[in-house]
């Protein structure tokens, strides 16, 4: 038996040199490897606090999961259309107007299998063979993956935290080539947690306009904006790209469901690849999801809301009093983007010394671009504030023994 396996597992190795040369542009995810050596802790009985992976500990909200309930007992469960339910389309045009004051045509509204699916299609409607597309370092790792399962090249221009870790217009400008197709911005981003200031994002997209590229703008923590009024790039004119999600705010990471707003010249195109790539998104989901905008609905979110700002508030000055220096407030989503010279100048190194020996996972800047990628690291604050508290007790105690100031 071990030999047949050898030559299987042989003859597969040989295969696997065949594929395709892009997969060399993407890299692993190392959020997710820490993840990995997490679990193996826990499956030998340790107690592990995970601040790492962005993912809201509150699940989808009763009504939510009432109407999925009733949607799967009613039978609704066949193919949509694969731009989604079109009552889905416009309770989300609806919430636009309501809560950020833009007037959006529902048809310009695409349901698709999470954020991560309207990015998908948002990049092959878009990204040609070496085009390039401008990003921020540090940015989100799968956005520039995105553009790279194209052909295109992600270029990612260093944002320290005089500029907030975002893209101003100046840098566009300066960066902006022969070869550059647009701009794929996060605000809020992961992984710092701060937004583009309106005035600013409004300089970008004229800047970009000028140049006839696109503008994305990735807005999946938008609904979890702290200190300020809410605002959406939509609101900069019609051909400004905006990508959300019902797994943030919304709290349905699971559930894979999110949307596309485009253009309308955009539309058919982005319709035509939907339907040969997802044929749709899950339809379970879409008729929860409508759920989502009940005011009984909403006000339990608006409350986890409060209850994100209240776990930041408590974290930021914590992990300062720890020794780490966070140069920018965040504002929004639920990241603290720390710098961790303090502590050491790897920080990879120490995050896997934190996770063995405090049983602590926060995540280095590895993933998110190589300007901040021994300097920095993320810390996730989407657990609970007993959770957040026995961490800093636990991350005060490995500095006491391990690190030297």
């Amino acid at each position: 038996m071990p030999v047949a396996v050898f030559i299987e597992e042989s003859a597969l190795s040989s295969h696997l040199a065949q594929l395709a040369s892009r997969l060399q542009n993407i890299a692993p995810f190392h959020v997710m490897e820490l993840a990995k050596m997490a679990a193996e802790l826990e499956r030998q009985g340790r107690h592990i606090i995970h601040m790492g992976i962005g993912e809201p500990d509150f699940t989808a909200a009763q009504p939510v999961i009432d109407a999925a309930t009733r949607a799967m007992a009613d039978g609704k469960l066949q193919y949509t259309s694969a731009t989604g339910l079109p009552e889905l389309r416009s309770a989300i045009a609806a919430h636009y107007q309501t809560v950020y004051g833009v007037e959006v045509d529902p048809a310009r509204i695409i349901v698709t299998a999470g954020a991560s699916a309207a990015l998908l299609l948002a990049c092959a409607a878009l990204v040609e063979k070496d085009a390039q597309v401008l990003m921020s370092d540090p940015s989100y790792p799968c956005n520039r993956h995105f553009v790279a399962a194209f052909d295109g090249r992600a270029k990612m221009i260093a944002s320290g935290p005089e500029h907030r870790f975002q893209l101003s217009a100046e840098m566009v400008e300066q960066n902006w080539c022969e070869q550059t197709r647009g701009v794929l911005l996060a605000s809020p981003s992961n992984p710092t947690g701060t937004s583009i200031e309106a005035g600013e994002l409004r300089k970008i997209v004229e800047t970009v306009r000028s140049k006839q590229g696109f503008t994305i703008v990735d807005e999946i923590y938008n609904g979890l904006r702290y200190d300020a009024e809410p605002f959406s790039a939509l609101s900069l004119g019609s051909d400004v790209i905006v990508i959300n999600s019902f797994s943030k705010y919304f709290n349905m990471t699971g559930w894979r469901l999110g949307w596309l707003v485009v253009p309308p010249e955009l539309v058919q195109p982005i319709e035509k690849l939907a339907q040969n790539l997802f044929i749709c998104a899950s339809s379970l989901a879409q008729h929860a999801g409508l759920a989502c905008f009940q005011p009984e609905a909403l006000a339990i979110y608006e409350a986890r809301k409060a209850e994100f700002q209240r776990r930041r508030d408590y974290i930021v000055p914590a992990l300062e009093g720890l020794g780490f220096k966070v140069p920018v407030m965040p504002d929004g989503a639920f990241y603290v983007y720390a710098d961790c010279s303090a502590w050491s100048d790897d920080a990879d190194q120490l995050t896997v010394d934190i996770l063995n020996k405090a049983g602590v996972v926060i995540v280095p800047g590895l993933d998110f671009g190589p300007s901040t990628a021994h300097q920095y690291v993320r810390v996730s604050y989407a657990t609970s504030m007993e959770n957040l508290q026995e961490a800093v007790a636990r991350l005060k105690a490995f500095r006491e023994q391990h690190v030297k100031s």
